[in-house]
């Protein structure tokens, strides 16, 4: 399982296979209202990614490491909230929880660690075979480190019924 967090909309993706072929994939969104209180906006993500991961019992999560750029630092503190929140839940579920860097990601990837959104999107369907564009952003994010994470974690057999 693949993890983009972000307080207004956290990506989520599954994919399924074994080494390099994935045999069935499923993503979405986790979304909170931007008026509602911080509090209620993370028990939101928290309940709704608990409820999936009982569902679908991933062999792992892969979260987005957290960053902050220095012009939004408010933002990198909101990140950390959702990331604490979501390694929570993977760690309730008894679900081995890694982070890995954005640059990593794309690297492994594209080829190239510096690679834009629009060009891990694209490599991102092509890996899946998917026609049309991933939308929005934070799913096709959470795709790309779902692949990562069936490339390195390992491979287990297709599961009936193990999409979002």
């Amino acid at each position: 399982m693949g993890l983009d967090p972000g307080l207004a909309a956290t990506g989520i993706a599954v994919v399924e296979g074994a080494g390099m072929t994935v045999a069935r994939y499923s993503y979405g969104t986790i979304r909170t209202e931007a008026k509602a209180p911080l509090p209620e906006r993370l028990n939101a993500i928290f309940e709704e990614i608990s409820t999936i991961l009982a569902r679908v019992s991933p062999d792992a999560m892969l979260l987005e490491d957290v960053f902050f750029l220095p012009k939004y630092p408010k933002s990198g503190i909101s990140l950390g909230q959702v990331t604490g929140v979501l390694m929570l839940a993977g760690h309730r579920a008894m679900i081995p929880v890694h982070a890995i860097a954005v640059r990593e990601v794309k690297q492994i990837l594209t080829g190239n660690g510096n690679a834009g959104k629009r060009q891990l999107e694209a490599t991102v369907r092509r890996r899946l075979d998917h026609p049309e564009p991933i939308s929005p952003s934070h799913a096709s994010d959470a795709l790309a480190l779902a692949l990562v994470g069936l490339y390195r974690v390992g491979s287990a057999p297709v599961r009936a019924g193990a999409g979002l």
